[in-house]
């Protein structure tokens, strides 16, 4: 089978090592994957050093970006050129700008063909994985509907397949914004390299050497593109709320706090982080390219987003056995489990494998912090709770697995006879 694999830009975040990871893993005798990719802009880090590593050289179109722009047509037009060259059994778009532009070009690829006067357009499956969506935070109402308004066009008339990362995320897209059928529908968790973190223990010291903090300093970090979407505004809101929790109370350790990443908001927030009196507290570590050596360092990994497909930072966090706090958005709530114990006064609850908070309550994001920095049991066992389920569920292997039968499948599918398809019984959600 030939897959292309199509993606706006490899910048620095879950979707980037996703694709690389499929392209790389499912190349075989009867396999051929090829990655297209964007541009990545000035402010993003590009991870194309990533794809290096992994032996992957994508196929680069200059005009595809995040931003919707006139260049949009051309991205449209070469994608076709090169769907006509490759000739691929299946499309696969990753995130929404790749998801459009990908899905239009495979729409005139399919029907723009003189064989279609004959009725026979031509054969290509198209699949669509949502890694988030945009569907609220990210831009006004007007904006939001009308790209509410093509993804429930392109689910209708071009795609064979919707991927979605948690059964929430299904949930969310599906049943709230209406976009697409129940059998389109497919659950397929990510997944990523677990053996890159094996020997956490061992490598607690060398982030925390190169910050000047101590084995017995109590380390809170939060890792991510410093963007509106990451609210990282609450995070320094919830630090400040913390630290007057704290002033009136005898803790053994010095609690510090690192914000790993960078993006356009970075001199906004460390502005915020000035004027709330955190300056001594709160380091701002910027990009990173060693995540086996900075999650090993944490104590408490955090995250604040207002909407999230399922964040890869928490996985990773898990994979080290590291405890997390965070926002109950989009699939975080399928990550942390069921609740077990909820604090009605603070607002913050207990579940299996971390803490969950309300979206954009820094008080409650404070306590959570609280209830983790008093309770090293506590935060011993989410962490342990943590990487067992992360092992379970989110290898790359299992990753790949999915994917190939997914694909096996809808291949099968298209040659068979109508009747014997539709007898047959459909994928379920979770392959």
């Amino acid at each position: 089978m030939k897959i292309v694999r199509v993606i706006a830009r490899l910048n620095v975040g879950g979707p980037a090592k996703h694709v690389v990871w499929l392209t790389s893993g499912l190349r075989g005798t009867d396999c051929e994957s090829l990655l297209v990719a964007g541009t990545v802009p000035d402010g993003e880090e590009d991870m194309s050093y990533f794809a290096a590593e992994h032996s992957v050289e994508p196929f680069l179109i200059a005009e595809m970006s995040r931003e919707v722009s006139l260049k949009d047509a051309l991205t449209i037009w070469k994608l076709y050129r090169l769907f006509c060259r490759e000739r691929p059994d299946i499309v696969h778009t990753h995130t929404a700008k790749a998801g459009t532009v990908g899905r239009v070009a495979g729409l005139i690829y399919q029907w723009f063909t003189p064989s279609t006067l004959l009725g026979r357009p031509r054969r290509c499956l198209f699949v669509h994985t949502y890694h988030g969506h945009i569907f609220h935070s990210y831009y006004g109402p007007l904006k939001t509907r009308l790209f509410l308004l093509v993804e429930k066009t392109l689910a209708r008339l071009i795609t064979n397949r919707i991927i979605v990362v948690s059964e929430q995320q299904r949930a969310e897209i599906h049943e709230r914004f209406g976009v697409g059928q129940p059998n389109q529908f497919v659950v397929i968790p990510l997944g990523l390299d677990l053996g890159g973190f094996g020997e956490w223990q061992n490598r607690r010291q060398t982030f925390r050497e190169e910050l000047g903090i101590t084995d017995d300093d109590l380390l809170v970090g939060i890792v991510g593109r410093l963007t509106q979407i990451k609210n990282h505004e609450l995070f320094l809101r919830a630090v400040a709320s913390l630290k007057q929790r704290l002033a009136s109370k005898t803790f053994g350790s010095r609690i510090r706090f690192v914000v790993i990443g960078d993006g356009n908001l970075r001199n906004k927030l460390e502005t915020q982080a000035q004027s709330l009196g955190l300056v001594e507290d709160v380091i701002f570590a910027g990009n990173r390219r060693d995540p086996e050596n900075f999650y090993a360092a944490l104590d408490i990994v955090s995250l604040t987003s207002f909407n999230e497909g399922t964040p890869l930072t928490l996985i990773e966090a898990m994979a080290n056995a590291r405890p997390v706090v965070a926002t109950a958005v989009g699939g975080v709530v399928d990550l942390l489990g069921e609740v077990v114990d909820k604090d009605q006064v603070n607002r913050y609850s207990v579940c299996q494998r971390g803490i969950s908070v309300p979206s954009g309550d820094a008080d409650a994001f404070a306590a959570g912090l609280h209830r983790l920095i008093e309770d090293m049991n506590l935060r011993k066992d989410l962490g342990e709770r943590g990487l067992a389920y992360v092992t379970g569920n989110h290898s790359k292997e299992r990753l790949l697995n999915d994917m190939r039968a997914l694909y096996d499948e809808l291949l099968q599918r298209r040659f068979l006879p109508t009747k014997t398809r539709t007898s047959q019984q459909r994928l379920e959600t979770r392959i």
